[in-house]
């Protein structure tokens, strides 16, 4: 499915590059594992080969989906459960699905609600989850570097903070 050098996303950790696939005996079975190098966060993953559907491992977008990430970033924010434990799930769930315009309104949303009224412990960790897969994906979709593209995304979140604050 995945070739050594391919951009791939694990959907709760972000973007990364597949480094190498090798066979290892874990727990007496021995299986193939996909070794993925995260880049943002500098992490190393072995994903089992079979598993990678049932986790939701994906090609990254391409550079033109990029755009419309940052879009998604810019638009006005949905409603969301005022119930905390409700909000989080749903946030949660959304980041699990490793669709990127998902991750996306997630750190919309929650950056919008953090200006407004702030977070919890638990969503600002949350909140700082869906930014760094953000940033992942979009830095190797478009060769940016890390720390450029958190700016560019920051400023994307704070213009809809702009525009909120003009209506």
């Amino acid at each position: 499915m995945f070739s050594v050098g391919d951009k791939v996303v694990y959907p709760t950790h972000g973007a990364g590059i597949v480094k190498n696939i090798k066979e290892e005996k874990i727990l007496g079975e021995t299986k193939a594992y996909y070794v993925l190098y995260m880049p943002v966060g500098e992490l190393k993953l072995m994903v089992p080969v079979d598993n990678v559907n049932e986790l939701g491992m994906r090609k990254i977008i391409g550079r033109e989906d990029a755009r419309l990430v940052l879009d998604v970033l810019r638009d006005n924010k949905s409603r969301m459960s005022t119930n905390w434990n409700r909000r989080y799930r749903a946030n949660m769930e959304k980041i699990k699905t490793g669709d990127i315009n998902e991750v996306a309104s997630v750190a919309r949303n929650l950056y919008s609600r953090d200006k407004e009224k702030g977070l919890s412990t638990g969503e600002k960790k949350m909140l700082e989850q869906a930014i760094r897969i953000v940033v992942s994906e979009l830095a190797l979709a478009t060769d940016t570097k890390e720390e450029e593209m958190r700016e560019l995304i920051i400023e994307c979140l704070e213009e809809n903070i702009e525009i909120e604050d003009k209506n």
